[in-house]
């Protein structure tokens, strides 16, 4: 269930507080996908309590799904009578005897709540009897203010687990599904026959996709089902590689169990579906489609009658297939019904819009894109007469589409974009015939649809959004991507690589999927982009140490968040410094810091603009996890009088690990964005001037002139090559910005390079002693080190920047324009002297000219 050290904890054992622990274990919550155990899990512990096996100084076990929770959502109770009425047997339990027992309340499925659950502006709740709204009794129940000796355990899907606030949470523990082992055992189990579970398990292996899906046990029986089937009859062709392909599979499978158990008709092939078929799939489709919108999950009368759907009809259906739709009865013996897994609500609602889309169906297919989709001007989608004429609109809709689900915080439209994408191919196109429409889409649709995917701007979206677009591509058996991964980690020398965005995202799940940890991830090491960079982040969940310097903002700290609660944390070195994280990124950050599973023992959060508001969440999170933290840097922030005293007094608290704290330098100045705060005024030193240049403007304007200039000989000066440096030795983090005509380079050196010779090693940049951007007229054009040229993209320009952190050993050039830098390339080293600035121009082009900003 939860994983420390690699080490699980047993469902039984969540509410005990690890050695290391100082508070007890009042409030679990417990997360994962869905269909990967967590009700098992719930169940498990319950039957053990029961039989007197375990936990039995609990004496009352409450369980109460929020599906049945829903149905009294607007009615009124104390919370006495809330368990009486769930709970008859409890009808002689007092107030007082509450008062006095030991009560274990577990809520099952917070993903399936219809509750409005507010934290904040509530109504205060002590007294058992008090009458309140369901949500109000929730919520006092969970911080405490009713029954506080009280045991509460939640379960939820990890999109919802953010409606129960941290702050209120002891312990956060995930179910994560099947190892690769227990993937195999659970199919060599399912099948006697040997020959047949070891076709299933290679099967399985070849596939990436359905070989992740199968850490989830749904999934497992789903490939099961389906791979029997096809295994075990006559049935010829591929076996499916793809979700798409093995749920289109699923529902063939399942509708001919339902006619050979009915008898309707005689044999068919489950490619043959009836009209009826078609017609009750696609008002199931319907239904998984418009809750799927709302975020819903569990379905009353109303909602099937207003999706066309006979309620007895819906009975009888899902009574026949039960692994496609189920009907339970809770409370008051209403009638409830969902999937049997949100997979299948998602392939339904994919099934149903590429209906509407073939069959032009202009109202549903807008509804569907105008939702939260102000940017754009125009979202009609138009439908012409003739098939072709639509399908040339089909990549135009899959991206709008694809674009409203990056758009989404958590994720619930994901897989239904994924199916989506699926159900273009031709071979699912032939398995679900009239399902879908009757279209015909042509390759050069399907290579329009595959480029756009490759070429989705998501810059400003959530790393872990952008992985879904790597998984279109995979859906839609784009495997070159795939491949081209693979031959990237192989490779010796990566950084010769350019990645591109898509690339980025393909390497990101590669990495999370990984059953080793990466020893390091720095995202200043890969040859990409800024937004390739981002696209990197998710990655950080399975690497021991992270360097992600300088390339992130307040809205990435969730995924760094994420990494650090993960089951089990890997990670044991963070450096986020040089990122606009703010006060409200820590405070995000610090809800990783806080959970029991983080492991993390060396921060840097240098030059974040974290004011004493930040620095008071992150005193109060190491404060309630504090056995773990020993290194914490927050140079160039500006902590304030408070906030300073509160990590000194950490750092001298005995329950603190904490050994090394860095605050210094601090001040407001250091609240500016941007790298121009480490700016620093540059000094020539006239005694390095090359002859042939000239000085002015005060000294702070270099022109490379054809006549020689009268400076007195110095063992200093550069007598060949023309180039000088400046006086100014750099320490710490420093910036320059430089105007330059002609052929110039920018550069920095130590003082030891060589001067008095004509070789290139005295050239900046051809040697281990200097590093160097090469400028013309058109532009920055490339950069050199030890005399290995790397190119680099750049368009017109006068201005650059330098940006140098030498404890860190990095070396940055940007181009300027206007406000805006633009990144150009960085080094990577250890700076074994101290640097100082310098130019250089060609000797063939007199004229050129450089000038101090």
């Amino acid at each position: 269930m939860d994983a420390l050290h690699d080490t699980p904890i047993r469902c039984q054992d969540i509410f005990k507080a690890l050695p290391e622990q100082q508070r007890p274990i009042r409030v679990v919550l417990t997360n994962g996908v869905a269909g990967v155990g967590k009700t098992f899990s719930v169940q498990k512990f319950t039957l053990d309590w029961a039989e007197g096996l375990e936990n039995q100084h609990v004496s009352v076990v409450v369980l109460l799904s929020f599906r049945e929770l829903n149905l009294i959502r607007d009615e009124q109770y104390s919370l006495l009578e809330l368990l009486h009425v769930f709970h008859p047997t409890l009808q002689s339990v007092t107030a007082e005897k509450l008062a006095v027992s030991q009560l274990l309340f577990i809520f099952d499925g917070l993903d399936e709540s219809r509750l409005s659950l507010d934290f904040t502006n509530r109504k205060l709740l002590s007294d058992v009897t008090q009458k309140s709204s369901v949500s109000e009794l929730l919520t006092n129940l969970i911080q405490g203010n009713l029954l506080p000796s009280a045991l509460v355990w939640i379960t939820t899907r990890p999109a919802a687990a953010n409606q129960i606030p941290s702050t209120c949470v002891d312990r956060l523990t995930e179910v994560r599904g099947f190892t690769d082992a227990q993937k195999e055992e659970y199919f060599r189990r399912r099948f006697s026959d040997e020959e047949l579970s070891s076709r299933i398990i290679s099967h399985m292996k070849t596939s990436r996709s359905l070989h992740i899906m199968c850490s989830i046990p749904v999934f497992c029986w789903i490939t099961a089902t389906v791979l029997e089937h096809m295994l075990t009859t006559e049935q010829r062709g591929e076996l499916p590689k793809t979700l798409t392909d093995m749920y289109s599979h699923f529902l063939l499978v399942q509708t001919k169990r339902k006619k050979k158990k009915y008898h309707e008709g005689h044999e068919t092939s489950p490619q043959e579906l009836t009209e009826a078929d078609r017609e009750v799939l696609l008002k199931l489709g319907r239904l998984a489609f418009e809750h799927l919108e709302k975020g819903n999950i569990l379905f009353y009368q109303e909602d099937l009658e207003q999706c066309g759907l006979d309620v007895t009809e819906a009975s009888v259906y899902s009574g026949v297939c039960t692994e496609i739709f189920k009907r339970e009865c809770v409370i008051f013996q209403k009638p409830v019904y969902c999937f049997v897994h949100l997979s299948i609500q998602e392939f339904l609602a994919a099934v149903y819009m590429f209906n509407c889309f073939t069959n032009r169906k202009t109202e549903v297919v807008e509804d569907l894109l105008r939702i939260d989709w102000t940017e754009e001007k125009e979202t009609n989608i138009i439908f012409y007469d003739d098939d072709e004429a639509d399908n040339s609109f089909l990549d135009d809709f899959l991206s709008r589409v694809m674009r409203k689900s990056l758009q989404s915080k958590n994720g619930h439209l994901d897989l239904f974009v994924r199916f989506l994408h699926g159900l273009c191919l031709e071979s699912n196109q032939r398995l679900l015939g009239g399902l879908l429409g009757q279209t015909e889409i042509s390759a050069e649709t399907i290579q329009g649809v595959i480029n756009n995917l490759k070429e989705m701007n998501s810059y400003e979206i959530s790393p872990d959004r952008s992985i879904s677009i790597f998984h279109c591509l995979m859906e839609m058996n784009h495997l070159s991507l795939f491949q081209e991964i693979q031959e990237f980690l192989k490779s010796e020398d990566r950084s010769e690589k350019k990645l591109s965005e898509i690339q980025c995202s393909a390497l990101a799940f590669m990495m999370q999927m990984s059953e080793e940890a990466l020893d390091e991830l720095d995202l200043q090491k890969y040859n990409t982009s800024a937004g390739g960079r981002l696209r990197l982040i998710p990655a950080v969940r399975n690497c021991r140490k992270a360097r992600l310097a300088n390339c992130l903002s307040e809205t990435h700290c969730e995924v760094v968040a994420s990494a650090l609660k993960s089951n089990p944390s890997h990670l044991t070195e963070l450096d986020m410094s040089k990122n606009n994280l703010q006060d409200s990124g820590v405070k995000i950050l610090c809800a990783g810091l806080e959970s029991p599973n983080c492991r993390l023992e060396t921060l840097s959060l240098s030059g974040c603009m974290i004011t004493e508001e930040g620095c008071t969440s992150l005193a109060s999170a190491l404060s309630s996890n504090p056995s773990h933290l020993r290194e914490l840097d927050l140079s160039y922030n500006h902590p304030g009088d408070s906030g300073m005293k509160l990590l000194l007094a950490g750092l001298k608290d005995p329950g603190w690990r904490l050994d090394t704290l860095r605050v210094e330098p601090a001040g407001v100045r250091w609240l500016i964005p941007g790298l121009r705060k480490y700016s620093c005024q540059l000094t020539i030193d006239t005694n390095t001037v090359n002859t042939k240049l000239q000085l002015s403007d005060n000294n702070r304007k270099v022109t490379h002139v054809k006549e020689v200039q009268s400076y007195p000989d110095h063992p200093d000066r550069f007598d060949y090559w023309r180039q000088l440096l400046c006086r100014n030795g750099l320490t710490g983090r420093c910036y320059w910005e430089v105007e330059w005509r002609g052929e110039v380079y920018i550069s920095v050196s130590y003082r030891s390079i060589r001067r008095k010779e004509e070789s290139d090693d005295c050239l900046f940049g051809r040697s281990d002693q200097s590093w160097s951007l090469y400028c013309s007229d058109d532009g920055p054009d490339s950069v050199w080190h030890n005399n290995r040229e790397t190119s680099i993209s750049s368009s017109v320009s006068k201005r650059a920047a330098v940006y140098v952190d030498c404890p860190a050993g990095t070396l940055s050039f940007y181009r300027v324009s206007s406000d805006t830098l633009i990144h150009l390339h960085t080094f990577n080293t250890t700076f074994t002297q101290t640097l100082y600035p310098g130019f250089g121009f060609h000797p063939l082009f007199p004229g050129s000219l450089v000038s101090l900003c």
